[in-house]
């Protein structure tokens, strides 16, 4: 038998150049002894950035898995941030130290808001897969979902005196749910287009919503019961034929019964941008309002208070009455002045801040001598901070910090490696950057054309680009300065590889031909005695067609050309003669590579087929479909025959050459792969996407089992498709607004089966136990024990009641009732007679009673129509109340307690408990401070 082929693993090492990514908002965010406005949050990729504008330097990362962030909501108290990913997942992280404890599983498509409550203790999530969720963040576990909105939600905004949620959607309707009854009481129609962004004013007591236009819409809030107990008659509006699309827009979203609140067009506010709102948002107070849409201009307005509103209606007044004065003197009969109070009188236009390309999102925040901090993050992948003086006449926003130094502005589309593997090139429409592979460090950065292919020149002191207005760049690293330009093709030059002896270039452009160039020293006629590296042209290679990709054979006698016709054609490198023609592919292709011993050609195409070919005779040994979307990129791994392939469908795969399998698929990016790279030696792979990320991949000693491989593929797509399945459904519930929250994964399926595999055991262990009784009391006397079961053993030797309620909280709580939905019904009995045990002996009462009451309600008429079980209900009912009773009176005796201590601390010190302690401590000490420092300056 033969030694089997060994395939080693590429794993992801690092991502750079990201600085944040566009999918995800930016967010204002308070470090651990950190200034307010200093650090900000963006999501780059998968992972989030804490960045620290003040010094442009990253001073945390809170990790991801596998999915792009989209939306980012630090918490009330500022410890903790919660992320919401394009699978759904939402994940709460401490900023102290970057871990994430608690997980949220439920929506099946982007989570795209995140709002918490006011104490931090709910958390609520809007999707694109149209539902709202409630979370309880103690107890971590869904409390219920909201359905009932056509299209995306967009945003989510909590009433918190009355314990209301309004949420808007891309359907155009904004919806008020109860969450006491969990039910949605009212529908604003007023919109006729998508409803992007919304923001409470006044005190809870007016809402703004912006739309697709430029108007933003402002409606007045009056609750009924406030409204009634102050006796003012509520009008209702019926729908007529007769009345206009205005009318129709100010009031006929008034339902026939109003019952909790009541929600009027008061007026709008014009923006100067005419196209859609994207962010909208106010300061913690909502003092100053913010909105920009899918242009580089941010709008910023504030809001008066009732005072400053009262006293500019006042001098509204008396302008009007002197007017009238002067007109009475010389006209009879003039009216009174009236001043009517518009929505201008409110809300005022502040300043415009210009920022530097298109915004993407934005955030603001009020420090306490008056500044607006404002935060944008930009479509070119750049964050801007800007401060606003808004106590100016008319202020002006100031630029404050601008990160730039990680990342290109625009997708990179050519990646090279040095020779010593150390040094990496990307390069793309506006820049040329160098950066060191182990630090990840910019060593260079130089201005350029828009790139298309590029290569270090041997000696790795110069590099070479290939621009696509057909000219070729030559940088010196030592200096970072151009050396030379030289015009090589009247079209964009789509390809360069190096000559096999090194000495010059091969290019290939969309001009029909494939030039030959030479690498020459000519003396440096600005410095007179230098010499500086340029190219000379030696021969042309007419065609019929544009050149999409050329590469030249290692043993210096082929050189392969890619048509758009679709074929790639093998020329003699020598005498330039036509040598083979190779026909197959149905569409362009876009990238080849030739192995190292010039024996395999390998063909990537627009048709998404990858084609080994035979360099002897041109034969086709295998034609593999490799991607879902166009291949980019192919490239041979240097001294052998397996090669990567990157494509539009977001992946990287691996592939043996000689035994047509595919090894490897390298997940990472989130948008199209544009190019990759190997480096010289093959340990390390570079890759650069269009969600702006340049990602490292490094060899390891872990070999690939391809049984292994595929049964992870496998597994992958049964989870797929449970996320794509249809909602749990209760028996015996009826389809409404509110649902359960969670989401079936493979997680809760093997929950389920670890649960059911303990209840076995404990089965199979108390029959032994009986069996043991019963032979004990045959013999008369007693016997040894039967051999207990060795998961009990390695779990200490607990009994088998306890081993099924040592795997039951092992259960994440928010999987836990999914879990137990899964359960088949024989197991439930068994369950309900440990949970009585479990609360007789007061053992994790929480979590029992929690799964207890979910068991009943989802299996409520199965467990009734048992006669068995009703005297185990019975038992269950009279103990769980009782040990709940002495649960809530031992934590009422506690709370009282900590209240007492609280007060007496407080009377003793006179300070306020904890947090004025503190402040009041830490101005002490910088007092005494500075007295010490007087005392030293003055001896």
């Amino acid at each position: 038998m033969g030694l089997t082929k060994q395939y080693l693993r590429y794993v992801a090492s690092a991502v750079f150049g990201v600085i944040g990514s566009q999918k995800a908002n930016i967010v204002f965010v308070t470090l651990k002894g950190g200034e307010k406005g200093r650090y900000v949050a963006v999501g780059a990729c998968e992972h989030v950035f804490i960045w620290d504008v003040r010094k442009a330097e990253k001073v945390l990362i809170l990790e991801g898995k596998k999915h792009e962030v989209t939306y980012l909501c630090p918490s009330p108290d500022g410890v903790h941030i919660a992320v919401g990913y394009e699978d759904g997942g939402v994940r709460v992280f401490s900023l102290l130290n970057g871990e994430s404890n608690i997980s949220f599983s439920g929506h099946k498509s982007a989570v795209s808001v995140i709002k918490y409550d006011a104490l931090g203790a709910r958390l609520v999530t809007g999707s694109r897969d149209t539902d709202v969720i409630v979370w309880d963040i103690i107890n971590e576990c869904g409390l219920y979902r909201l359905k009932g909105h056509k299209d995306a939600v967009t945003q989510i905004l909590f009433l918190e005196n009355k314990n209301l949620l309004i949420t808007s959607s891309k359907d155009s309707f904004v919806k008020w749910w109860d969450l006491d009854t969990q039910h949605c009481f009212k529908t604003m129609v007023g919109h006729r287009s998508e409803v992007w962004g919304m923001v409470l004013l006044n005190q809870e007591n007016r809402l703004l919503t912006g739309s697709a236009d430029s108007e933003l819409r402002a409606w007045d809030i009056q609750y009924i019961e406030e409204c009634k107990e102050v006796g003012e008659p509520q009008e209702k509006k019926v729908k007529t034929p007769l009345m206009d699309e205005e009318e129709d827009e100010e009031g006929l979203d008034e339902e026939p019964e109003e019952r909790i609140v009541s929600c009027k067009k008061v007026g709008s506010i014009l923006r100067e941008a005419r196209d859609r709102v994207v962010s909208l948002v106010t300061d913690a107070k909502a003092n100053v309002l913010a909105c920009h849409g899918l242009d580089a201009t941010l709008e910023v307005f504030t809001v008066l208070t009732e005072e400053q509103v009262k006293k500019k209606m006042e001098r509204k007044l008396k302008k009007a009455k002197k007017k009238a004065i002067s007109q009475e003197e010389e006209e009879e009969d003039v009216p009174k002045p009236v001043v009517e109070r518009k929505l201008s009188d409110e809300i005022q236009k502040l300043a415009n801040i210009k920022a530097s390309s298109k915004i993407r999102s934005m955030d603001c925040l009020m420090v306490p001598n008056g500044e607006m901090k404002v935060a944008l993050l930009l479509q070119n992948n750049t964050v801007e901070t800007y401060t606003l003086k808004t106590k100016e006449k008319s202020p002006t926003g100031t630029k404050t910090s601008r990160l730039t130094l990680s990342g290109h502005r625009t997708d990179v589309r050519t990646l090279a490696f040095s020779s010593d593997n150390i040094a990496v090139l990307s390069a793309s429409g506006e820049t040329v950057k160098v950066w060191n592979r182990s630090t990840l460090q910019v060593i260079r950065t130089m201005g350029c054309e828009y790139a298309l292919c590029s290569l270090f020149v041997p000696g790795d002191r110069q590099i070479i680009l290939g621009t696509k207005s057909g000219k070729i760049q030559i940088f010196d690293l030592a200096s970072g300065s151009l050396l030379e330009t030289t015009d090589a093709h009247d079209g964009a030059l789509w390809s360069m590889c190096l000559s096999p002896d090194q000495r010059g270039i091969v290019t290939g452009g969309a001009d029909k031909t494939v030039k030959f160039w030479d690498f020459e020293l000519i003396k440096d006629q600005d410095s007179g005695m230098s010499k500086k590296l340029t190219v000379k042209h030696t021969r042309t290679l007419q065609l019929d067609e544009d050149v999409l990709c050329v590469r030249c054979s290692p043993d210096q006698r082929l050189l392969a050309v890619s048509l758009l016709d679709c074929t790639v054609k093998i020329f003699y490198t020598d005498t330039l003669k036509f040598f083979l023609s190779l026909y197959g592919h149905k569409l362009p292709v876009l990238c080849l590579d030739i192995s190292h011993d010039s024996a395999l050609i390998a063909t990537g195409s627009a048709d998404r087929n990858v084609k080994i070919w035979g360099l002897d005779f041109g034969d086709c040994h295998r034609s593999m479909f490799a991607h879902d979307d166009s291949v980019m990129f192919l490239q041979f791994v240097p001294k052998t025959h397996l090669f990567f392939t990157a494509g539009k469908d977001r992946r990287i795969k691996q592939w043996d050459a000689d035994k047509f399998e595919h090894i490897q698929t390298l997940e990472g990016h989130h948008r199209e792969v544009w190019c990759l790279a190997i480096s010289p030696n093959g340990d390390h792979i570079i890759s650069s996407s269009h969600d702006k990320s340049i990602r490292l991949w490094e060899r390891t000693r872990e070999p690939i089992i391809l049984e292994e491989e595929k049964e992870m593929e496998r597994e992958a797509e049964y989870e797929e498709s449970l996320a794509k399945g249809g909602e749990p459904v209760v028996p015996g519930e009826t389809k409404g607004e509110a649902e359960p929250a969670g989401k079936k994964t493979i997680e809760t399926v093997k929950a389920a089966e670890r649960i059911m595999e303990a209840v076995e055991l404990y089965r199979e262990e108390s029959k032994k136990l009986e069996e043991h009784r019963d032979a004990c009391e045959a013999a008369g006397k007693e016997l040894p024990p039967p051999k207990m079961n060795p998961i009990l053993v390695a779990f200490g030797n607990i009994s088998p009641s306890r081993y099924v309620l040592e795997v039951m909280k092992k259960v994440r709580s928010s999987e836990l009732e999914l879990s137990l939905l899964v359960l088949p019904f024989p197991y439930v009995p068994d369950l309900l007679q440990l949970f009585n045990g479990y609360v007789q002996q007061g053992l994790e009462v929480e979590l029992v009673c929690r799964c207890l009451f979910f068991l009943l309600r989802v299996n409520f008429g199965q467990i009734t129509s048992n006669q068995m079980l009703l005297s185990v209900i019975d038992e269950l009912r009279a103990n769980t109340i009782s040990k709940v009773r002495e649960i809530r009176d031992v934590l009422g005796f506690n709370s009282a307690g900590l209240q007492f201590l609280q007060r007496e601390m407080e009377s003793k010190e006179d300070v306020m408990f904890f947090a004025d302690a503190t402040e009041r401590f830490i101005e002490k000490r910088r007092k005494r401070r500075k007295r010490e420092r007087a005392v030293l300056t003055i001896t």
